[in-house]
């Protein structure tokens, strides 16, 4: 099993930063990937940014240049660090991991951790 506890959101005013934190525990050696959604008031949960276990990196084009995903010891942390905030990257922000289970891949989400900006 593997456990996923997102932390690091907030209120903050347009032009902020904020750094998103995702600590996984459990058989984390099973993780294959992992990445960042979020999902905003009355739409979808959308993919902000993914990193491999090869590290490397995507992310959806209204956050290139802003958000920089990265991960610590192994999967141990995975970092999501937001620059240049604006009122349309405020939401749910929720840690995923693609996880092998015998010859599955399973999601595991966290909790989600609110980031709401302000004009």
């Amino acid at each position: 099993q593997v456990q996923l506890v997102e932390s690091g959101g907030g209120l903050v005013q347009a032009g902020e930063s904020l750094r998103l934190s995702c600590a996984a525990s459990g058989s984390i050696a099973k993780i294959l990937a992992m990445g960042w959604y979020r999902q905003a008031p009355g739409k979808e949960r959308e993919l902000v940014a993914g990193i491999t276990s090869g590290g490397s990196t995507n992310y959806a084009d209204s956050v290139k240049g802003r958000f920089t995903i990265s991960r610590e010891n192994g999967w141990s942390t995975m970092y999501l660090q937001m620059n240049s905030l604006n009122p349309e990257d405020t939401g749910v922000y929720y840690c995923e991991a693609d996880v092998k289970r015998l010859v599955r891949i399973t999601a595991v989400w966290g909790q989600g951790t609110l980031v709401t900006v302000s004009s």
